[in-house]
């Protein structure tokens, strides 16, 4: 029996998880969208993935409403957008603090909620939301790890809300994934060694790992787990 395309929507498309994520919904022969804030990094992207592309701040409501008008409905929304806050603004200390605070709830928390709110009319019965959250939400992870929590809590009432509707809402809580852009460079080999060294298959994960979770979850045989945060992470976190 032939499957029907589907419309995937992928923020943070241009790289990293983000990337990985359209290129495999890409090779089932879907329409994927990408999003970035870069035009450059995104027009490269979407050539090399043979998907659209689309300029677009996910957390920004003008932006995000002009987006949703390029659809008729949406299978798949993936949150990817994300990432560690910039650094503190030459400013009083509480302002700067309060800055950076802002800077990874817009980041890691608005993007998914303002993105998802654009085209909430638009999902169609069986399609799927699926946001990207971390293990910092469950260790010292400061305003970023407390952002992905928050998203966390926020996926499990999105499901409510859907998935009477028939739209399953779940995020991937990555662990420590090698070949993205999140450290910035920053990365030592012995952060590198302590963080392979804490999972149970001891290999660090890959965008792959989380892409082939994020096409599960969107699949038919995925169709009864939702409100759901899947840890993907070698075994560096463990739940019962």
């Amino acid at each position: 029996m032939t499957r029907s395309t589907r419309t995937v929507l992928v923020t943070g498309g241009s790289s990293g998880i983000g990337r990985a994520v359209a290129a495999r919904f890409a090779a089932d022969g879907d329409r994927v969208v990408i999003t970035g804030r870069n035009a450059a990094t995104v027009a490269s992207a979407a050539a090399e993935l043979g998907v659209e592309g689309a300029v677009c701040d996910a957390a920004d409501p003008g932006r995000a409403a002009a987006l949703a008008a390029r659809f008729t409905t949406v299978d798949v929304v993936v949150n990817a957008a994300g990432g560690l806050p910039g650094a503190p603004a030459d400013s009083p200390a509480l302002a700067a603090l309060l800055a950076q605070w802002q800077d990874s709830l817009a980041q890691n928390l608005l993007t998914a909620v303002v993105t998802t709110g654009s085209v909430r009319d638009k999902l169609a019965p069986g399609g799927a939301v699926i946001s990207i959250g971390s293990i910092g939400a469950e260790r010292r992870g400061g305003s970023y790890g407390a952002a992905k929590a928050a998203l966390a809590a926020w996926n499990a009432f999105l499901s409510a809300e859907l998935a009477p509707g028939g739209v399953t809402c779940n995020v991937i809580s990555a662990g420590f994934v090698e070949g993205t852009g999140f450290f910035g460079g920053a990365l030592t080999k012995a952060r590198y060694a302590d963080l392979v060294a804490e999972t149970h298959n001891k290999r660090p994960g890959t965008v792959d790992d989380i892409a082939g979770t994020a096409h599960f979850l969107a699949s038919p045989a995925a169709r009864h787990i939702t409100g759901q945060t899947l840890h993907v992470n070698g075994g560096a976190f463990t739940t019962r």
